[in-house]
This record gives C-alpha cells, structure tokens and sequence, in this order.
C-alpha cells in the first residue's frame, strides 16, 4: 500500500516574491490556499486567458517544475497568502488521490497552449491559428502542388468527408481520381477499440483543421508536427518514442491546431476520451508524463514569443538556435557543438520571415564560420558563440529600448 501524501502549507507575507522569472532548478509548484497572487513576465506579448491575478484553487509554478526549465514568470503575493506546495515527484501520488488537480491542470494547460499559439501565428503569420475544416482542401491543395500526393489524398478525403457540402467537394473528388495511382499509401479507417496503429513514413495521421477525439502516444519511430500556410509547410516539432500529442483537440473539443505526419515508420497507440478519463486514475505515471510535455511545449511558446520581440532577424535566428538548445536541457557550460534536427529554411518559418528575406538572413547567419550545414541541418561546432551572439542581440535591443524610453521621457 503506497504512503499517505504528505502535502507542505507555507506562508507568504504580502508583497513577497515566491517565484522569479529565469530562476533554474525549481523543484515544486504551487497551489493557492488562501489569498491573492500576481503573476508577471518579462515579455509580457499578450496579456495571459484567465488574466494575471490568481486566488484560492488556482496553481502556478507547474511549467517550470514539471518540464525542469527556468521559471518564465515571477509570482508576488498581493495579499498574505498560504500555499500548498508540491514537489515534482510527488505529482503522479496527487493525481492519483484527486484526479480533479490533474483535469483543471491539463485542460488550462490545454487552453492556455491554443491561445499563446494564436498569439504566436499572428504574430509571426500575420493570420490566425483558428482553422475549421473548409482550412482542409487549403492544405490538400498545397500538397498536391508539391507532389506530395500521400499528404493531397488523405487531406482531400478528409475535406470530402468533413464538408460534404462543401463548394470544392468536387474539385476534391476530381484530384483525388487523378492522383490516385502515386498514393503509397491511402488513408484507413480503424475500428472503435483499434488503438494500436501503424503508420508508414510520410503517411498522414491527421491535418490541421480536422475534427479530432483521440491523443496519440508514439511506440516506435517518429513523427513531425507541421502548419500549412498557402506556400509553406512549417516544421513545429519531430515527436519520438514515449512522446504524446493531438491532445489539445481531444480537450477542448477544437479542430486540429496542427497536421501530423509519420516522420519516418511508426506505431501509435490512439486514447480516446472514455479511456484518457480512465488513464486519469489508472495510469497517474502516463498523465504525469502528459503535464511534463505540455509544459515543456508552453515553456517553448513562450520562448517563441518573446523571440517576437528581437527587431532584428538575424538577432531572432540566434535567439531560437539558443532556445532549442536549451529545449533539450543541454549543459551549455560544457556542450561544445550541437547538431540541430532542422535547416535555415524551417529556422526562417520559425521566426516568421517571408521566403525572400529567410534566404537573405540565412545567408547572413552561415557567415558564421560557427555554423554549417550537414545533411540539410544546421550544426554548430562551437556553442558558446551562440550563447554570444544572443546576448549581443539582447544587449542591442536593451539600447535601443532605452533610446527611445529617453526621446519620449
């Protein structure tokens, strides 16, 4: 029989800073007892969904603790408060014990993840993520103009099934005839209770806009998460063995906010909602790993967007190699090359330059006897001068700040 969990209460005397921002190595997170925090962020790019003053039942801490990155926001007391705190292993026994603290967790993080990533496409995009599933011929559309006819057909047969309606079903239907003999491998439909599912490279498992009720968790291989704009497919992230996604449509109820294509062969185990609700409470160890990813992933939106703030491209380009280094939890003291599991043009995508301007920048970065391409990735053979040159970048936004502080003052 597993031991009682044995919860800590402190105290915070009003005006007390409890978390800071940038702060490493935090170790426990915190739920509200009594009184009232603030929350704030260096960056602050859009103002936070559910605002930035908490109260009794509301938690904060959670991001850092459980993805082990620097705190990116600092916590005050507004009034004198009490807080339950709770350290990173002993999560899996609280969800256990109160499965309610896992669901309000999980599904504000949920929310609180569509919303800082509308923010970011707007930002970088200049559109929105909000996509219904008309957005599905778009996508089949652009596919089908790069010849990638796996991706075309599924999107299209996705398109006709969705909006059978639709004003382009029979442009839809037309393609998918033409295409049909360069499909490796057509979409397929599984049986309810069918969970374990096997994907071949480039084989799509489900595209943005696209209703959806099931997360996946990847047994073998690998898969990438990718955005489709009208002249590009942006690379967000390649997921491997022990990673989970497509949870966000499975919360909240939302069409896709992102494609998901097999990176190269892979099995996946596919949790609808009845089973995530039984996972819950059976599988504490599963959903512990879930609240890990989601925090790393908001820890990374919000990285993402305060990179919006550098005005200079090249600056922007730096900053996110940086990001991504630090994703990986690198010892960046001791670490002396890096090789990167993207190319300058998904680098340009990421810090949301038009193609003509990301060749330009791109260019400008490899000027750097630093960085190389291998293999069609960026490689950096010295790290520290990474390091260097985002602090330079900083430190030339920080004037430039300051100047025009002083012309208005």
């Amino acid at each position: 029989m597993a031991a009682p969990l044995q919860l800590t209460f402190v105290n915070f005397s009003k005006d007390a800073y409890i978390i800071v921002e940038g702060k490493k190595n935090a170790d426990r997170f915190y739920i509200i007892r009594s009184g009232t925090v603030r929350l704030s962020k260096e960056a602050q790019i859009v103002a936070e969904e559910q605002g930035d003053t908490l109260g009794p039942g509301d938690f904060f801490g959670v991001v850092s603790t459980m993805s082990g990155h620097s705190h990116i926001e600092t916590a005050q007391a507004i009034t004198d408060v009490t807080l339950i705190s709770v350290q990173k292993d002993q999560f899996s026994q609280l969800i256990q014990n109160n499965s309610p603290v896992a669901m309000k967790i999980i599904l504000q993080f949920s929310k609180r993840m569509r919303y800082m990533d509308d923010a970011l496409t707007k930002l970088t995009l200049k559109k929105t993520s909000e996509k219904d599933t008309g957005h599905i011929f778009k996508i089949a559309e652009y596919y089908a103009k790069q010849n990638q006819f796996n991706q075309a057909f599924y999107a299209y047969h996705k398109y006709i099934r969705n909006c059978p309606q639709g004003g382009n079903v029979q442009i839809a239907t037309e393609r998918m005839k033409k295409i049909a003999p360069y499909v490796k491998n057509p979409p397929k439909d599984y049986a309810p209770g069918e969970n374990l599912r096997t994907f071949t490279k480039d084989s799509v498992v489900f595209c943005e806009g696209e209703p959806g009720d099931e997360l996946f968790i990847i047994q073998k291989g690998s898969v990438k998460i990718v955005k489709v704009t009208d002249t590009n497919e942006i690379l967000l992230a390649v997921l491997k063995s022990g990673d989970i996604f497509g949870e966000m449509a499975l919360l909240e109820s939302k069409p896709r906010a992102a494609g998901a294509v097999a990176y190269e062969d892979c099995q996946l185990m596919a949790v609808n909602r009845d089973n995530f609700q039984q996972m819950i409470k059976s599988q504490p160890q599963l959903i512990a790993r879930l609240t890990t990813l989601l925090s790393e992933r908001i820890w990374l939106l919000y990285k993402q967007l305060a990179n919006t703030q550098l005005t200079d491209p090249l600056g922007r380009m730096y900053d996110i190699l940086l990001t991504h280094m630090e994703k990986k939890k690198l010892d960046l003291n001791s670490v002396t090359n890096f090789s990167f599991d993207f190319g300058v043009k998904e680098l340009s995508n990421m810090v949301g330059l038009e193609q003509g301007d990301g060749m330009i920048v791109g260019r400008k970065l490899l000027e750097n006897r630093s960085l190389q391409i291998l293999n069609d990735k960026i490689f950096v053979k010295d790290v520290k001068e990474i390091i260097r040159q985002v602090a330079y970048f900083h430190k030339m936004q920080q004037l430039q700040r300051s100047r025009r502080e002083g012309m208005t003052s």
